[in-house]
């Protein structure tokens, strides 16, 4: 009878490192996540075409952005309170596969009613793929490497808003009728392909170990140690979490940061999608100067890559929190600067800055939320923080039209200030999770 030996499941992580089998996890969620970039960032780019298939205003055709990100809400934060409780894995293929089937009745929609109901049911999907991706990413990954490889699948949205730009500027540029339903069907076709790839995407052995199936969590473990090229586990072995408070959200030793980080989620997000929504609108009309139209737009999507690329540097040499409150720092400067540029090269740099500083800022953000909290409560709180975001989201194209009829300057300076006390609120966290070990 062979001796019961007890192991951590970081231990075995650790052990296993990151190796062939993060790498093609990484590929699968980055793909699907691309789509999910596309998804969203559409709201923006099909504006014009929409208004003008349905005769309506850009401001009107951009209700499409405001039912979409109502349905991320409730998909954020539904999908993750089911992903903690029924397992990451089945949620991960029912919204992919919702994502796919209502992003391509939307290419259909015969009416501006129709297509409003579709972008919802999208974003519902959409909303409950995005928290649960980064819950399981991270709960594959050894600590020591865990940073920089969720900001590594945060930057696939960098892949997802340069060819939404490149498919904007194409269709603008061939003359195509009805251009939002080409570039809805370029949006939904690679979700199509996801379902198909996240059958290979086993179910998150933190999970299984919570959930009592610790044969199974084994099972997961000696896959990943194979794939990685080490021996798997010893037959005797017993794999083990670590201990964990367990409590939820808003218990006592979590309120605090919880209320922060949703802050910071919140405040992000208004000014993200505050600044690319109304932007390609903007660009693709009168622009600021020279600086217009859609192929700068792909210019300032190529911005984004070195953000996310120094993020990635960033959360495993200095630490998730100083990355973070750099970026917000950083941001709310290329917004006061956009402010104040009277010069057409100001300006334009400035736009390229916020691009860069905005989602090297996401990136720090997804690295840092999900190991603020322990195993039972990562999807939920990812979900919450994702729901919170979408709760921002949702002001952008409705809300803040009314500042930006006014003075699209005028929007951009309170984005500077919201990014600035984002950074604030950031460096009151009460943590910092650089080679900290999942509970």
């Amino acid at each position: 009878m062979s001796e019961i030996m007890q192991t951590e499941i970081d231990d075995v992580l650790t052990r296993a490192r990151a190796g062939p089998f993060q790498r093609r996890l990484l590929a699968i969620f980055g793909f699907v996540w691309a789509a999910d970039a596309m998804q969203v960032l559409a709201v923006g780019f099909t504006a014009p075409s929409i208004a003008a298939s349905f005769g309506l205003t850009v401001p009107e055709a951009l209700q499409t952005g405001t039912l979409f990100f109502l349905g991320m809400l409730i998909g954020a934060s539904g999908f993750g309170r089911a992903a903690d409780r029924f397992g990451r894995r089945r949620v991960l293929l029912i919204t992919v596969a919702c994502d796919a089937v209502f992003g391509l009745l939307s290419v259909l929609a015969p009416s501006f009613g129709v297509l409003l109901l579709l972008r919802f049911l999208t974003g519902v999907a959409v909303g409950g793929t995005l928290p649960v991706d980064y819950a399981m990413m991270a709960e594959f990954l050894p600590s020591r490497n865990r940073g920089r490889w969720l900001v590594m699948l945060e930057g696939f949205w960098a892949v997802g808003t340069i060819v939404i730009a490149l498919a904007a500027w194409a269709a603008s540029t061939a003359g195509i009728a009805e251009a939002w339903r080409w570039i809805f069907a370029i949006t939904a076709l690679p979700a199509l392909i996801g379902i198909w790839l996240r059958l290979w995407v086993p179910e998150s052995p933190m999970f299984l170990l919570r959930s009592g199936r610790a044969d199974e969590a084994k099972d997961v473990l000696d896959r990943v140690l194979r794939t990685n090229g080490k021996p798997p586990l010893d037959p005797g072995a017993r794999v083990t979490v670590p201990a964990s408070g367990g409590g939820g959200l808003f218990s006592p030793e979590l309120r605090q940061r919880s209320l922060l980080v949703l802050l910071v989620w919140f405040l992000v997000s208004v000014s993200y999608y505050g600044v690319f929504t109304w932007m390609p609108a903007r660009l693709a009309a009168e622009g600021f100067g020279f600086v217009r139209g859609y192929g700068f737009l792909v210019v300032v999507a190529l911005a984004q890559v070195p953000g996310y690329a120094l993020a990635a540097y960033g959360v495993e040499a200095w630490g998730r929190r100083p990355t973070l409150v750099t970026f917000l720092f950083l941001s709310a400067m290329a917004c006061t600067l956009f402010v104040l540029a009277r010069d057409p090269y100001l300006v334009g740099a400035s736009i390229l800055v916020m691009s860069f500083a905005l989602l090297g800022t996401w990136g720090a953000l997804y690295a840092f939320t999900p190991e603020l909290y322990p195993t039972q409560s990562r999807a939920t709180g990812m979900g919450a923080a994702s729901a919170t975001a979408r709760f921002g989201g949702l002001l952008a194209p409705s809300a803040l039209a009314l500042i930006v009829a006014q003075s699209f300057t005028g929007a951009v300076a309170l984005f500077a200030a919201l990014l600035l006390l984002a950074g604030v609120l950031a460096l009151m966290i009460d943590a910092e999770t650089r080679l900290s070990r999942l509970a």
